[in-house]
């Protein structure tokens, strides 16, 4: 029987403010970064060359403005909380979070339209309120979530509600360009596979803490390979399985890549084992190429990879126009608003708010830029490792480097798909890219994140002695501190017991 999870850091008495001044330095080089990026734009237009359109849309000001008054709102509520989480985190995420909307606010707003009534709001609006809401439910999640006991010992139940929802998504799920990734429930939609990624952290940080032991334990050798008790394998067989599944049913190589990897990941970090690794490299690899043989369309992205300048204009023009893009882009990159992500209306990278945004930041911010943004992401990494390090208990250390490889795995695929390192897979760029799902899911993890970060509320100062007490503390200190230029008295030797006789 699992015994109880004890809980997050407890509240003690009435809550005490606490400052986080780190967090306000970082966040105020955020705010400053978003300003001087909006006004760039603002130059931009005026010195563009009247004869070449650059596509160019200004930056909203009402929409900065808002999106730097809700990262101070986050901020205050932290410092109310009164709790000792961490103070990185949200700066981290802000920043790219401000680069996305600047990003969106200079692409085309026609790429996305959705109307609201009367309104219709476009490309840029769209990201801002996703990124509310994203921003919101992490600062939500950061000051409520105080166990994790619902989490931890319903870890089966969530990886069902997991695979119906990769089910449901596979069969009423919307079919656009022969994959089916969003599902549509009323007047709302969305990708399930994102929240998934969620799911499968929790479900894995809970099977891999409550059977470590058994994990570790060797019973059968394949060559030099240490392996587990031949039951305990079936989490990596069904891994495997979930990963096939995916790229068969719904044509999503990223989603598969993704999974797998944390999994393997994770169960290193769980076991120290290398045989585990190999193993799943092997059966990945083994996995790829049978997909590579029996799906058209991993077998088109890998010739596309291989050689995307075979057919340029065609199936590999996407993949063609972005290294363009990074070429023109350069060291220093052309500048904010001056690359051409448009050029006469059309796109030359299409879907770039969405599957190439590291493309047109490339272009406009050059490799610096490009390697800072990287560099980002490696911060988140290495927060979410460190929380992991200082966790409570092994679930909590597992659920937190889970948390933080999502999104550096992710992160990782997409660029180096934008790069042409791997073959192109279609997902997004965490915090950057366009898209509600991706943001929503990006909000909960750092949520889950500042909450495992959490040191509880820090302890009141003693209070002070009041009337009589008080004097007499007073007095018993002056007694004890030596007057100014003199030299304490020494205490007194102790006497031997025979002394006297």
């Amino acid at each position: 029987m699992t015994a109880a999870a004890p809980g997050l850091p407890a509240i003690l008495g009435p809550i005490r403010p606490r400052p986080r001044w780190r967090e306000t330095r970082l966040l105020l080089i955020v705010a400053g970064a978003v300003i001087v990026g909006s006004v760039s734009l603002a130059l931009t237009s005026q010195v563009a060359d009247p004869g070449e359109s650059h596509g160019l849309s200004l930056a909203n000001p009402v929409h900065v403005a808002v999106y730097l008054g809700l990262l101070a709102i986050a901020h205050v509520i932290l410092i109310l909380s009164g709790r000792r989480m961490d103070e990185v985190l949200l700066p981290t995420a802000g920043m790219l979070g401000g680069i996305s909307l600047l990003l969106m606010e200079r692409l085309p707003q026609t790429q996305v339209v959705q109307s609201i009534g009367p309104w219709r709001l476009g490309l840029g609006d769209v990201q801002l309120a996703w990124l509310i809401l994203s921003f919101g439910l992490a600062t939500a999640l950061a000051i409520t979530v105080r166990s994790d006991s619902w989490l931890r010992l319903y870890k089966y139940t969530w990886a069902a509600a997991g695979v119906a929802l990769l089910l449901a998504t596979f069969v009423f799920g919307d079919d656009i360009n022969g994959q089916r990734l969003s599902l549509t429930i009323g007047p709302v939609s969305g990708q399930p596979a994102e929240l998934l990624k969620v799911i499968l952290v929790v479900f894995l940080a809970g099977y891999l803490s409550e059977n470590r032991p058994l994990l570790v334990e060797e019973s059968t050798r394949v060559g030099p390979i240490a392996l587990p008790p031949l039951p305990f394998l079936a989490p990596m067989a069904a891994m495997w399985a979930i990963a096939l599944g995916i790229v068969v049913m719904q044509r999503d190589l990223g989603a598969a890549l993704l999974f797998f990897t944390v999994f393997l990941c994770l169960l290193y970090i769980a076991t120290g084992r290398v045989g585990y690794v190999v193993v799943g490299v092997l059966l990945f690899l083994a996995g790829a190429y049978l997909m590579y043989l029996i799906v058209p369309t991993v077998q088109t992205r890998v010739d596309i990879w291989a050689d995307p300048f075979k057919d340029p204009s065609g199936s590999g023009y996407q993949i063609v126009q972005s290294l363009f893009a990074f070429g023109r882009g350069g060291l220093l990159g052309t500048g904010l608003g001056a690359g051409l992500p448009t050029v006469d209306g059309n796109l030359p990278i299409p879907a770039v708010h969405t599957d190439f945004p590291l493309a047109a930041l490339g272009e406009e911010l050059g490799l610096v830029g490009v390697t800072a943004i990287l560099g980002l992401f490696l911060v988140l990494i290495e927060r979410g490792l460190r929380i992991a390090a200082s966790a409570a208990d092994e679930f909590r250390s597992l659920l937190a480097a889970g948390l933080a490889l999502v999104i550096g795995t992710q992160a990782f695929i997409i660029a180096a798909g934008n790069l042409k390192l791997i073959p192109l897979t279609g997902i997004t760029l965490p915090f950057i890219s366009y898209g509600g799902s991706s943001l929503l899911l990006n909000g909960i993890i750092i949520g889950f994140l500042l909450a495992l970060s959490d040191r509880g509320v820090e302890p009141p100062p003693p209070p002070k002695p009041r009337g009589r007490l008080a004097r007499l503390t007073g007095r018993v200190s002056r007694l004890e501190t030596p007057a100014a230029g003199r030299a304490p008295i020494p205490p007194s030797p102790a006497r031997r017991p025979d002394a006297d006789r």
